[in-house]
């Protein structure tokens, strides 16, 4: 079985299920026991600013957070571009347990909590990670999403029989420098393929 870990999961118009309508996937684990992944280009109504505020942090990150108020105040110009970092858009990562929070981030030494995906991409449901976004302290990129895309043994190999699905190569460039709402676009041309022509000739085949 070949896996198609690191690899964007592309929906075709021909795939039946509306929820995952024009998303593309990335695939975060793929083996004999199924397939798990985050779904990139699906935003929910909520910044991540607005998220993290809901997130109560631990008493030591609330001591780290007091013990470095002064030197955040010298550092005041530089936290802007940060600040804006934490004005993109949460994503929907797919329908299973929506309430929990991943991040997909570059790769960076000192994350323990979080799981190499490849020598560019790592992963976490820590929540260490998650108050460090917008600091000095976060990674270079990063998206959250909420939920992830779950498919059981063969299933997902069934439905790439079945053309529901293309694959690609991640790219780190689509997936965090491409405005959410180009990244099906982008990932499908990739391919080489013709939108307008791939939709027209669905339901004629």
């Amino acid at each position: 079985m070949q896996s198609l870990e690191n690899q964007f999961l592309i929906a075709m118009p021909t795939l039946g299920d509306p929820y995952f309508n024009k998303t593309v996937t990335y695939i975060c684990e793929h083996n004999e026991e199924g397939a798990m992944g985050l779904i990139i280009n699906l935003p929910v109504n909520i910044t991540l600013s607005d998220l993290l505020k809901q997130i109560e942090p631990d008493e030591n990150e609330q001591s780290a957070s007091a013990d470095s108020q002064t030197t955040d105040t010298n550092i005041a110009e530089s936290n802007i571009d940060l600040t804006n970092s934490l004005e993109q858009l949460v994503l929907t990562g797919g329908p299973i347990a929506k309430q929990r929070g991943f991040v997909l981030h570059s790769s960076q030494q000192g994350w323990a909590s979080s799981l190499s995906l490849s020598d560019e991409l790592m992963i976490t449901t820590s929540k260490d990670i998650l108050m460090a976004l917008g600091t000095e302290k976060a990674p270079k990129d990063f998206v959250v999403t909420l939920g992830y895309a779950g498919w059981g043994p063969g299933q997902l190999e069934q439905e790439l029989q079945e053309n529901s699905w293309l694959t690609t190569p991640a790219d780190i460039e689509i997936l965090f420098n491409t405005p959410i709402e180009l990244r099906w676009k982008k990932a499908t041309e990739k391919l080489g393929i013709d939108l307008a022509h791939l939709s027209s000739e669905v339901g004629h085949a």
